[in-house]
């Protein structure tokens, strides 16, 4: 019998899941922490099904199971309404659909913030029901304590500062971080007390260039732009975003492709052959 680990690889003939063995060579989070600084940098894109992340798997050093499923997938306003059942069953779809990159799993708003010990609990169940590599929190300073509790106990975690949009009822919004020198140095400390206790990378969010390109400077382990820096050690995007999926996307996404008129197009296709009896052809029904 064998004992190669396994993944999900998708019929595409049938749309069916099948188990299938797969040799498992996943980056891992010490490799991620060893590509700091000089060299290649990262990948990262958001993912949410296994069929997404079957797609982007093979381009990608990190696949991010992110709280974006809020607006993307579930049509909500912001990301507080995300739940950890929401979490572990999008992350568990994500690492059935991969075996390159490393998946990390966003922490719902409030499943972290009151203690480390919820941090711990919480955290180690999307571990667990997941078979994701690590988990993302949001917050500087603050969270210090917690990431270092996490960390020393078994569970890899990537930080979030700058633009952390599960704070938006306090920020106000979604604008640009960082424009007063006050705020700048307090991006700047948050990022170094996360990494100092313990992060393996740290997501930098919509701040301003500069503050983006002193903290890739000042940390240890690889920080990961979005709205940043290209200086930064990687980069990430909502997929859907890049792709093309909504009309209106953030200033510092670039849209790689029209998804939304491709599917536009092809269902418009398809409902006018419908309509008139073009679809299907005979060759398109079975006879017995």
């Amino acid at each position: 019998m064998s004992t190669l680990p396994k993944t999900l690889t998708l019929d595409t003939s049938t749309s069916r899941a099948n188990p299938t063995p797969q040799p498992m060579k996943r980056l891992t989070v010490p490799r991620i922490r060893q590509r700091k600084g000089g060299g290649e940098p990262l990948v990262m894109l958001t993912a949410y099904t296994v069929r997404q992340a079957q797609l982007l798997d093979p381009h990608c050093d990190m696949l991010l199971v992110g709280d974006s499923l809020a607006q993307v997938i579930y049509g909500l306003p912001h990301t507080v309404a995300v739940t950890m059942e929401m979490m572990a069953l999008h992350g568990a779809a994500v690492v059935r659909g991969s075996y390159h990159a490393a998946v990390i799993v966003d922490m719902p708003f409030g499943s972290y913030e009151a203690s480390p010990e919820q941090a711990f609990a919480n955290a180690s169940r999307l571990l667990k029901e997941t078979g994701a590599a690590a988990v993302k929190v949001e917050g500087g300073k603050v969270l210090a304590p917690t990431i270092e509790f996490l960390t020393q106990r078994g569970i890899p975690v990537m930080g979030h500062v700058g633009l952390t949009p599960q704070a938006v009822n306090i920020l106000g919004g979604y604008g640009v971080r960082g424009k007063s020198d006050e705020e700048a140095r307090s991006i700047v400390e948050d990022a170094v007390a996360v990494a100092q206790a313990g992060a393996f990378s740290i997501v930098i969010e919509g701040v301003l260039e500069s503050i983006a390109i002193e903290i890739t400077g000042k940390v240890a382990c690889p920080t990961i732009g979005i709205g940043a820096s290209a200086q930064c050690d990687g980069q990430v995007l909502v997929t859907d975003d890049m792709l093309g999926m909504f009309e209106r996307v953030p200033k510092f996404v670039k849209r790689y492709q029209d998804m939304a008129g491709v599917i536009d197009g092809a269902v418009k296709e398809y409902a006018q052959q419908v309509r008139s009896r073009s679809f299907p052809t005979d060759d398109q029904i079975y006879k017995g």
